[in-house]
């Protein structure tokens, strides 16, 4: 399904099409220097030094902790088919602790005869890049690179290390390698969570979150820090939203005893439930603005503004608006859908024209905050929506309150308890 992306890799196009600085430049730059070439025959793998993998790692069943390692185990077969004496594989794929040293050496160990850790090199080094920063992360950030032995470590500690510019390299243990790429996503989940509750409360007690933001941030010095993030409409991606569960799979596959307060869910996972919990609540604050213009989802039309789960990037993975599509959709809504990186995901459509997609809505949804959203007018788009009382739900904080409650709008947003109970204008 992805081999358009080989054609265009070899003409030297990057198949990404949000905002990606340098990628396409690079890609030009290696493929006319002869540096780079994308296939997809394994057998030139005979011919290689170094092969990595960078496979997704979703859950089948993330209750019962059951990963779909489909395709990372079909590109580990493929691998050890083709593989000689004295190469390098590294998994970069975000993977269940334990999985290099065991589920992959055995593969490979199967498929090629050869001794993981003696005939060949085995390592983990997880990819650590942001969409939208790519090269900048590559080169820049730390890479944590582990193998299943200290040969291992020391053959993938040489492959990456001239590809660093500032960033340095941090040898450790293969499993220690996957607990910190699974842990780092899990935390950040977890801050991500706490800010979101934060949100909650604040909108309970009808006050700003964003002010209360503020004055935590500002306790700093002498090593206090509070690494507070912003709160939002969901948490999308491929990372993020499964890596927890590869955390919680890794301690419960381990074979040892964890000592954990009785009878007490994990806190990770109690992370993911709220974040996962957020669309939701973009569900409920949509019903409360139509209900206070007397109006339900049945029969309403709403703009779903956003449908990467980023901004400012074509990436739509496990994206938040499309639970929340689901639940409105099943209500009766009609839902038009736009983004300005995206103009199809599977069978959906989605729109690249903002006006046509807010024309006649009854609700303005924001779920995404691309900056083409940044400096939308609150009277251009009523007069668009053709209501005297339009609804607009601001998932992200990319829009002035006043601006839209002056102008009649009935306003709700995330973390906005100061505004989420106003009166309505009638302007």
């Amino acid at each position: 399904s992805s081999g358009y992306k080989i054609e265009m890799l070899n003409n030297g196009i990057s198949p990404l099409k949000g905002e990606e600085p340098g990628l396409e430049d690079l890609i030009k730059k290696v493929r006319s220097d002869g540096k780079f070439e994308s296939t997809s025959d394994f057998s030139k793998i005979r011919d290689l030094d170094a092969v990595t993998l960078a496979i997704q790692t979703p859950f089948k069943d993330k209750g019962e902790l059951e990963p779909d390692f489909g395709a990372l185990e079909e590109g580990i077969r493929q691998i050890g088919k083709y593989l000689n004496e004295g190469i390098l594989v590294v998994l970069e794929s975000t993977i269940t602790p334990g999985t290099t040293k065991n589920f992959a050496a055995d593969i490979l160990k199967e498929e090629s005869g050869l001794i993981p850790g003696e005939d060949f090199a085995l390592a983990h080094a997880p990819e650590r890049v942001m969409v939208g920063r790519l090269i900048r992360n590559i080169r820049e950030h730390d890479r944590i690179v582990g193998g299943i032995n200290k040969e291992s470590t020391d053959r993938a500690v040489e492959l990456y290390t001239p590809v660093l510019t500032i960033g340095k390299i941090i040898p450790m243990d293969s499993t220690a390698a996957e607990v910190t790429k699974t842990a780092e996503n899990t935390f950040r989940d977890l801050q991500i969570a706490a800010i979101n509750e934060l949100a909650l409360y604040c909108e309970a007690m009808r006050i700003n979150v964003y002010d209360v933001r503020t004055g935590i941030d500002s306790l700093k010095g002498e090593g206090i820090t509070r690494a507070i993030l912003y709160p939002g409409a969901g948490v999308g991606g491929h990372c993020l939203t499964k890596d927890t569960y590869h955390l919680e799979r890794g301690v419960k596959i381990s074979g040892s005893k964890l000592d954990y307060p009785a009878e007490s869910a994990s806190l990770y996972v109690l992370a993911r439930k709220i974040n996962d919990f957020m669309p939701q609540h973009m569900y409920n604050l949509t019903n409360e603005g139509l209900t206070s213009i007397g109006k339900k989802f049945n029969g309403s039309k709403i703009a779903l503004l956003g449908w990467a789960f980023i901004n400012n990037s074509d990436d739509t993975r496990n994206t938040p608006s499309e639970p929340y599509l689901d639940m409105v959709e099943k209500d009766g809504a009609r839902v038009t859908i736009h983004d300005p990186y995206v103009s199809q995901d599977g069978s959906l459509k989605i729109s690249q024209d903002l006006e046509e997609s807010i024309k006649g809505a009854d609700a303005i949804v924001i779920f995404t905050g691309h900056k083409q959203y940044l400096n939308i007018k609150a009277s251009a788009i009523k007069k668009l929506s053709g209501h005297k009382h339009p609804v607009i739900i601001d998932g992200r904080n990319v829009i002035d309150p006043d601006a839209f409650i002056k102008e009649g709008f009935v306003y709700k947003g995330i973390g906005r308890g100061d505004k989420n109970y106003h009166e309505i204008c009638n302007k």
